[in-house]
């Protein structure tokens, strides 16, 4: 009997000797506090980041908002509430002249993964080439165009923050093939009462995988032919694409709140 209680005791001792080693964090409690005084430098107790799963190919990763999976539009309407009416062909939505349309929600502080063709048959030049836009709180513009040996003002160009700064390179692929924007965005600020700008909005542009823009910021609410400037708004607002009489297409849009 004695032999079987130890024996008992044993089992439930190592059972909490393993409950404390699977539930004990990995780190220091003795380290320097970094700056902020917050946390020390390796702190155990600092929370962990939280699991996503990546995407898989050109899924979105699991925490990510879809925006567009190439079935529907119910995410987006025209700028005056009705549905959108782009259509849709072989998983994108294609401009059908029709007018701009935005998301249904409204965002702020982001990372916009879109993708984009233009036609591969080439109609017109400069301007008029594969034209549409993605506008960021429907109000900054990243410029979509046809910029594959089409020469246009620099500020207009594909992936440029339109007409206030060029893309750092040219990566545009061939015309009719598949391009890929990734946006980290930061909303402006402005104060409360009297609508002074306190801090600007900034984006990062990465074009096909190629860095054009790095955390530079915008001059202002895009614009045509004018000097950008802040106008006081919300603190979120509508991913708005540019409907410009081009059939551009889109497809695999999703975002994910920063």
């Amino acid at each position: 009997m004695k032999n079987a209680l130890r024996y008992s005791m044993l089992l439930v001792l190592l059972a909490l000797l393993g409950a404390a080693a699977f539930t004990t964090q990995e780190g220091y409690d003795n380290t320097p506090y970094l700056p902020d005084g917050k946390w020390r430098v390796h702190d155990k107790q600092r929370p962990r980041p939280r699991v996503v799963t990546p995407g898989d190919g050109m899924g979105a990763p699991s925490d990510a908002i879809v925006l567009f999976d190439g079935t529907s539009l119910g995410e987006w309407q025209k700028t005056g509430g009705e549905d959108a009416g782009w259509k849709l062909v072989d998983g994108a939505m294609e401009v059908t002249r029709s007018g701009a349309i935005k998301t249904r929600r409204e965002f702020g502080d982001m990372q916009l993964h879109i993708e984009w063709r233009a036609p591969d048959k080439v109609e017109g030049k400069s301007q008029g080439r594969g034209n549409s836009g993605v506008y960021l709180m429907g109000r900054y513009e990243i410029q979509v165009l046809d910029s594959f040996e089409n020469d246009s003002y620099p500020d207009g160009q594909a992936a440029s923050m339109y007409g206030q700064y060029p893309p750092a390179v040219n990566a545009c692929r061939k015309p009719g093939e598949w391009q890929t924007y990734d946006i980290l965005f930061k909303a402006p600020s402005f104060e409360a009462e009297s609508g002074k700008l306190l801090s600007p909005a900034i984006v990062t542009v990465i074009h096909n995988g190629i860095v054009v823009h790095n955390a530079r910021a915008f001059l202002g609410g895009s614009t045509h032919q004018r000097v950008p400037e802040y106008k006081a708004h919300p603190a979120t607002g509508p991913i708005l694409l540019q409907d410009h009489g081009n059939p551009v297409r889109f497809r695999n849009i999703w975002v994910r709140e920063l």
